[in-house]
């Protein structure tokens, strides 16, 4: 199948089921209210998230080495969104999440056929470096996500309290399991992250070839992962919750943010290339 169609059946697949929830959730509120998702919306997710997923680890991987863009990494974070929402909808009722996420998980999952192609790495023919990469890729972007689903949480919580909400927000899951989603979130990117600098450290001469250096990119990583972790701790000896919870996920993913975004992403700190 040609490279362009693998990722544009997961982003039809998406933007088909969208309209398909958006109809039956948001566009006939007469009709009887759903028990969650029926047998078939959830097969029909989960051979989208299986067709997405294939088409990211074609993009990724190739017999030439690992490949990395910035399309790439939208992409995964969608995929991990509609992979994590799509398990925890068996425990909740989470229809409102996965109709606001549908359109964009379909928009991202075409844009490594519409962007130009991703860049071919150097220096990831090590099974340590690969995993490495993927692993602090993969804590990134559920970062990202939960930097995303807190900012989606306060816009809620504001528009509840003023008395202003939408259909597309009286649709999503109340506040309290929208927060007990944001703590798995990061809870699941902190173990990730934690690795990542782990092996960094530890490998650090086998990963990018020369001893670990302290340098800003690492700080800020450093100081990430304290934050995430002082959250942690302070949600289970303490019950924070509500505006601190969100405060502490914002102001962690602003220093992950510095830690990895600067000048080039994947150059500077993965790669460990000066800027």
């Amino acid at each position: 199948m040609p490279a362009i169609l693998l990722h544009l059946l997961p982003a039809s697949l998406y933007a088909l089921l969208g309209l398909h929830f958006w109809h039956s959730r948001w566009h006939a509120p007469a009709r009887p209210p759903r028990q969650g998702l029926s047998q078939w919306e959830r097969i029909a997710m989960l051979v989208a998230l299986a067709a997405h997923g294939f088409s990211l680890h074609g993009a990724f991987f190739s017999p030439e080495g690992l490949h990395f863009g910035f399309s790439l990494a939208l992409s995964l974070m969608l995929w991990l969104a509609m992979l994590f929402y799509w398990i925890e909808s068996l425990y909740a009722r989470l229809e409102g999440l996965q109709t606001l996420g549908m359109p964009v998980a379909a928009i991202c999952a075409a844009l490594p056929a519409i962007l130009p192609a991703p860049h071919l790495l150097e220096n990831t023919a090590s099974p340590l470096f690969r995993a490495h990469f993927v692993v602090a890729m993969l804590a990134y972007s559920l970062f990202t996500l939960a930097a995303l689903h807190a900012m989606l949480m306060a816009i809620a919580e504001r528009r509840l309290h003023g008395a202003r909400l939408t259909r597309a927000f009286a649709s999503l899951p109340p506040l309290l399991t929208m927060e007990t989603l944001l703590f798995r979130l990061i809870s699941i990117a902190f173990v990730l992250l934690t690795l990542t600098l782990g092996s960094g450290i530890l490998f650090s001469e086998a990963l990018f070839g020369k001893a670990f250096r302290f340098d800003h990119k690492t700080v800020f990583a450093i100081i990430s992962w304290g934050i995430f972790g002082s959250l942690l701790v302070g949600r289970q000896a303490w019950g924070w919750r509500g505006r601190k919870a969100l405060h502490w996920t914002l102001a962690g993913f602003v220093a992950l943010m510095l830690a990895y975004v600067g000048s080039r992403f994947v150059a500077d700190v993965l790669l460990g290339r000066p800027a």
